[in-house]
């Protein structure tokens, strides 16, 4: 498939032209990034999904919520509506997408979740609807220059780190590999063991600049939690049924094998939306396996997308579960010291 993808090299350079030319309006100041008066912290990556965002921006959020009046502000993915919305107890993924649904149903009114496209309107309509507003972070925002955060946090998976990839659409960057210059921090998520990392030979091939600080994540699987009650389960049955719509479910396959028996994988396209069918299909499968008495369990973001679903009554009578996952840094105390640092030197006077 790789060597299929060489084939449209010639779009690629038209790509990496007009990024480079975007870029280079705002180095020069031709095009102007704008900069607010309040901490705002960006998590994003060069490439195209799968980095581990989503995690990493609820890491942040457990960090500040309790000395902040914080707001994440998404763009909403895959939602099926336009415009400035903030998140209520009647939102749903339609309306705003999965991962800010997501960080909504698990933070709830400790912060404020808002979606909008255009992120500089975005920052500024959520500080006129919530004028206590003291921090801002942004989720997926690397690309979007028309705002310019104060402290920019870049993540690169480590089974697919941002200096062997190739821009879109031979890879799956967004720019070109340079781009990693513009950040703060540099985050290799997804790694095993840190001290199987060999941590020296890694940060030479990141290249991090001076002023650029590089960390080490890896993800760490939670408690397991009923789709309908939201309730954690002590000890959920053996056989599963897994639904994925994510961009790499293998890692999550892997760790469930190790615990599970996993009777079928069904999987879709990264922030699919469920269809009817869909469900239906599903539930053939727990008749098909009906001896074996399974449960179908999913991620905590594509179990976002069947809440307040069509279908969400069907689901409610089914046996859905939803694995949850955090993040673990290599040196949490250093990380959080810099988080920390930056927002109180940059926080505003009332």
């Amino acid at each position: 498939m790789q060597k299929l993808r060489f084939l449209l090299f010639p779009f690629t350079i038209v790509y990496i032209i007009i990024t480079m030319f975007r870029n280079w309006l705002y180095k020069v100041n031709i095009k102007r990034g704008f900069k607010f008066s309040i901490p705002v912290i960006n998590i994003g990556n060069l490439s195209v999904g799968g980095t581990g965002k989503t995690p990493h921006t609820e890491y942040l959020i457990k960090l500040l919520k309790d000395s902040h009046h914080l707001a994440t502000l998404s763009r909403g993915y895959g939602r099926k509506e336009f415009g400035f919305k903030i998140a209520d107890n009647e939102t749903t993924s339609r309306q705003i997408g999965d991962e800010p649904l997501q960080f909504y149903k698990k933070f709830g009114e400790d912060i404020t979740v808002a979606v909008e496209s255009d992120r500089v309107k975005g920052v500024m309509d959520v500080c006129y609807a919530k004028e206590n507003t003291d921090l801002v972070l942004l989720d997926d925002a690397y690309q979007h220059r028309a705002i310019q955060p104060g402290f920019n946090i870049l993540l690169t998976d480590y089974n697919r780190p941002f200096y062997t990839d190739y821009v879109l659409p031979v890879g799956d960057l967004r720019e070109l590999r340079s781009g990693k210059n513009r950040a703060d921090i540099i985050i290799m998520t997804k790694c095993g063991d840190f001290e199987d990392l060999n941590k020296t030979e890694l940060i030479k091939k990141i290249g991090p600049n001076s002023n650029q600080s590089v960390f080490f994540s890896k993800v760490v699987y939670g408690d397991v939690y009923e789709l309908n009650s939201f309730e954690i389960v002590e000890k959920p049955k053996k056989n599963i049924i897994l639904v994925t719509g994510i961009a790499k479910p293998n890692p999550l396959l892997k760790y469930l094998k190790k615990s599970y028996n996993v009777l079928e994988h069904c999987k879709f396209t990264d922030h699919y939306r469920f269809k009817e069918k869909d469900i239906d299909d599903i539930s053939n499968l727990l008749i098909k396996f009906a001896e074996l008495d399974p449960i179908i369990i999913t991620t905590e973001k594509d179990a976002m997308r069947l809440i307040g679903s069509e279908f969400e009554s069907k689901v409610n009578q089914q046996p859905w579960f939803y694995q949850t996952i955090t993040v673990e840094l290599n040196d949490k105390e250093k990380f959080d010291k810099l988080i920390l640092d930056y927002v109180q030197e940059n926080r505003r006077d009332y």
